[in-house]
């Protein structure tokens, strides 16, 4: 299949998704919007609804290596929940600096959830802001909220 591409909005940010078939290549939030379809999961969570979008393939787990590792622990920290980069770095036998490299680097965050990455003493970074961060965690705790009650 063919790369496609194309935005949605999550608050003032729209988020850019690349993908084919069921592989998410890339997704990156940008201040303007691209033109073409995004994958009905990506939809629904930029919306605010409890979506699992674990069930989504990433280009960033098709190789086995340190990287791969890592983001395949991240995906395991649930919807609504955090994990601390020294937790998934020693889930992962490495150190937390790696952790922080490889969130820096994640190619498709939201189906690589990085933004449950937090630091020990805070909220840690993300790109392009970490205001971005901050509401996708409260958007998640909200729906988790709402999932429970």
């Amino acid at each position: 299949m063919a790369i496609v591409g194309g935005s949605c909005r999550f608050g003032l940010w729209y988020v850019h998704v690349w993908w084919d078939g069921d592989v998410v290549h890339r997704v990156r939030f940008a201040e303007t919007g691209i033109p073409g379809t995004v994958p009905a999961p990506v939809l629904q969570y930029c919306a605010g609804r409890p979506v699992d979008l674990s069930r989504m393939n990433s280009v960033a787990l098709e190789h086995d290596s340190l990287f791969s590792r890592i983001y395949r622990s991240v995906r395991d920290v649930p919807y609504g929940a955090t994990a601390t980069y020294g937790a998934i770095a020693s889930r992962c036998g490495t150190a937390p600096r790696v952790v922080g490299r490889a969130m820096a680097h994640n190619p498709t965050p939201l189906v690589i959830p990085c933004h449950r990455v937090v630091a020990a003493r805070g909220i840690g970074g993300f790109s392009p802001s970490v205001e971005i961060k901050e509401a996708l965690l409260a958007m998640e705790k909200k729906g988790k909220t709402r999932v429970k009650g």
